[in-house]
């Protein structure tokens, strides 16, 4: 009910999400689904259409808003079988989005995965600024050093001691090109990927596996993403989560998107728009 969250998922006996117990809150994002904007926002303060909007600020070391605002609401189970759940909220117009925002979300299995699709529709009568992600911490068993990790981006957004974007530069020849496939290491990893390559049905794809390559998770996204930011959990608390898992989150606009205007999803009065994406665990013993 808390945000939709996804909270668990494992395939074949083994964990595909570092996820949290059914008697604990998520901890640093774990699972969320992030709407109305994704990542953080300067100053928790935008403009759209000459509307202001001023959110609350949750980071506060940074003075920065985060995540959106519906990953602690309530969504309401709208219908479940044995293969899918599908859930439902509505964002109210509020000082931080003055717009009524209805959300829709279903997890569905598939034989060789979980399929995530999401829906939003603006039921205001004026335009709305609109951007989605999720935040899944993947794992394999292993700490983060010892796996092996394909981002399919050519460029990376660089930031500011906020963690706000003021640039963007190739990744090629850098400690961020994850394009071939490579061990982690000891490298830290809060970054923003763009210049995503895409297969012919349109998805990128990005993979986490063992170091002997007997298993492995990928995760898929359509062409509404744009955007993976990934996180290594270095600054994680308590120190025991640290590099346990990898998040791999698939965002349609960037961080601070609704101050920058770069690619927010602009929704008409009663239009509506959906995304998908998909996580696929293989074990290749």
């Amino acid at each position: 009910e808390v945000g939709a969250t996804l909270r668990a998922y494992s395939a074949g006996g083994l964990d595909v999400l570092d996820g949290f117990s059914v008697d604990e809150p998520s901890s640093a994002g774990r699972g969320q689904v992030l709407a109305p904007w994704t990542n953080r926002l300067d100053g928790g303060r935008y403009e759209f259409d000459g509307r202001p909007g001023a959110a609350a600020i949750d980071e506060p070391e940074f003075g920065n808003a985060i995540h959106g605002l519906v990953r602690w609401l309530p969504w309401l189970l709208a219908s479940k079988t044995d293969e899918a759940v599908a859930l439902a909220c509505v964002l109210h117009p509020q000082p931080a989005y003055p717009w009524r925002l209805e959300l829709g979300l279903e997890y569905r299995l598939l034989s060789d995965g979980l399929a995530v699709v999401a829906r939003a529709t603006n039921a205001s009568a004026e335009a709305a600024p609109f951007g989605i992600g999720f935040h899944p911490y993947l794992t394999i068993g292993t700490p983060v050093d010892d796996v092996r990790l394909t981002i399919p981006a050519s460029r990376r957004l660089t930031t500011d001691d906020r963690a706000l974007p003021v640039g963007e530069e190739d990744v090629a020849g850098t400690e961020f090109d994850f394009t071939e496939g490579r061990p982690v290491g000891a490298t830290w990893l809060d970054t923003c990927f763009t210049g995503l390559a895409r297969a012919s049905d349109g998805r990128s794809r990005a993979l986490l596996e063992s170091a002997d390559g007997d298993r492995g998770v990928e995760v898929w996204a359509d062409e509404a993403f744009g955007y993976l930011q990934v996180y290594t959990g270095d600054t994680l608390e308590p120190a025991s989560r640290r590099r346990q898992g990898v998040a791999i989150e698939p965002m349609t606009c960037p961080p601070n998107a609704f101050a920058s205007g770069v690619d927010v999803i602009r929704l008409e009065p009663g239009a509506s728009w959906s995304v998908s994406s998909h996580a696929r665990s293989a074990s290749r013993r």
